[in-house]
C-alpha cells in the first residue's frame, strides 16, 4: 500500500544552518529501501562516527517526513546494530508523530544511539545507520483531542501541561523519613537481589 501524501524532504538549508549541519548537507540521502520487500526504510549516516562501548551519539539526520494521517513512522536501530554491538536507540522506538513535521524545526528527525556492547561501532558517511517503518495507529471512540503541536521534540507534554515528574529518585523521595534514613540505605545497598 502507498501513502499518497506521505514522503521524506530533506530540511531546509536554513534549519540545517541552526542546527550546525549546513557542512554536510548537500550529501544528506533520503531514507530508502533496501529491497522490494523492506519494510523499513534505511536511513543513511550524514557523517563518519565512531561509537565507543558506552558511549552514547545524538544523530541529526538532515531528514523530515510528511506523513498520512492515522500513520506514524516508528525508527529503530540496523537490526544488525543490536546483534553485533548491542546497539540501542536511547528511546528504545523513535515515534515520528504526523504533526511533528510542521513543528518549530521542521520535524528534523533526530537518532541518539547508545553502544551498550563490548565492541567499538564504525559508521561512514553514507552508511544506513537506523531504519523507519510506517505503522497504521487507531483512536480511541472517546478521544477528544484537538490540540495542535507547535514545538519539536518534547513539546507535547509541555504544551498539555503534562508534568514530566522529579528528574530522579532522590527528588521523589526526599521527603521520606524512612527512605532518607542513612542505616536503611546502608542495608538496601548491602542486599543481594540476585
Amino acid at each position: 500500500m502507498r501513502l499518497p501524501n506521505t514522503q521524506f524532504l530533506k530540511i531546509s538549508e536554513e534549519q540545517a544552518e541552526k542546527d550546525n549541519i549546513d557542512s554536510y548537507y548537500d550529501d544528506i540521502k533520503l531514507p530508502k529501501r533496501a529491497t522490494k520487500g523492506s519494510a523499513g526504510y534505511d536511513f543513511y549516516a550524514p557523517f563518519d562516527f565512531t561509537l565507543l562501548p558506552g558511549k552514547t551519539i545524538k544523530i541529526p539526520t538532515g531528514i523530515r517526513c510528511k506523513i498520512d494521517d492515522g500513520f506514524v513512522l516508528k525508527i529503530y536501530p540496523r537490526s544488525s546494530f543490536g546483534f553485533k554491538y548491542r546497539a540501542t536507540l536511547d528511546n528504545t522506538v523513535g515515534i515520528i508523530d504526523s504533526d511533528y513535521f510542521n513543528a518549530d524545526n521542521e520535524g528534523h528527525i533526530f537518532v541518539k544511539i547508545t553502544n551498550n556492547g563490548e565492541k567499538t561501532l564504525n559508521v561512514c558517511a553514507g552508511d544506513a545507520f537506523c531504519q523507519g517503518i510506517f505503522v497504521e495507529y487507531f483512536l480511541t471512540c472517546n478521544d477528544d483531542t484537538t490540540e495542535i503541536r507547535t514545538g519539536g521534540i518534547g513539546s507535547t507534554s509541555k504544551k498539555n501541561n503534562i508534568e514530566e515528574g522529579p528528574k530522579c529518585l532522590e527528588d521523589l523521595y526526599k521527603d521520606d523519613p524512612i527512605l532518607t534514613d542513612p542505616d536503611y540505605l546502608d542495608f538496601i545497598a548491602k542486599v543481594d537481589y540476585n
